[in-house]
């Protein structure tokens, strides 16, 4: 094996490895999202109700995406719960929280996302794998998009 391919299979591991880390943050996303749209009170209830499971559907498409770009490129996708709480980079507490901590919770989260997302994408290019960048390019997207309306929320 030459160093180019060494290297291109290093690159490779790099991207199913990053990726993984963004499958298993959507994931515990996900999960965070369903328990405040559960356990939400307070005056701005029906809003975040509906924002949180609106968030929620986005998070679950969102890892089926990344799920069936990884299997695309030959890698293979994180599919268990544990493998999630291991890989993922974001967490979730799982302690009570007031509407407006939950809504801060997001916003880390959505920052976190981007900014591992854009590594995703630098990886990907290197790579010669537009799509996987492109893909990754529309969640940073998303995420700032994310980050801006709950901000915005918070008076921030």
């Amino acid at each position: 094996m030459n160093m180019n391919t060494q290297n291109a299979k290093k690159t490779e591991t790099l991207v199913e490895k990053s990726m993984n880390t963004q499958l298993s943050n959507w994931f515990i996303l996900y999960s965070k999202l369903h328990r405040f749209h559960w356990y939400v009170k307070g005056p701005h209830f029906f809003t975040l109700h509906e924002k949180f499971e609106e968030l929620y559907n986005e998070a679950a498409e969102t890892a089926d995406a990344i799920a069936e770009r990884l299997l695309a490129i030959g890698g293979q996708p994180a599919a268990t719960l544990h493998t999630y709480l291991e890989q993922a980079s974001i967490t979730d507490e799982g302690q009570e929280k007031t509407a407006s901590e939950m809504v801060e919770s997001l916003v880390q989260d959505y920052k976190q996302i981007s900014r591992e997302s854009k590594f995703v994408i630098g990886i990907a290019e290197e790579q010669n794998d537009p799509s996987t960048a492109d893909l990754f390019v529309g969640l940073v997207e998303e995420a700032d998009k994310h980050v801006w309306m709950l901000s915005a929320y918070l008076g921030e």
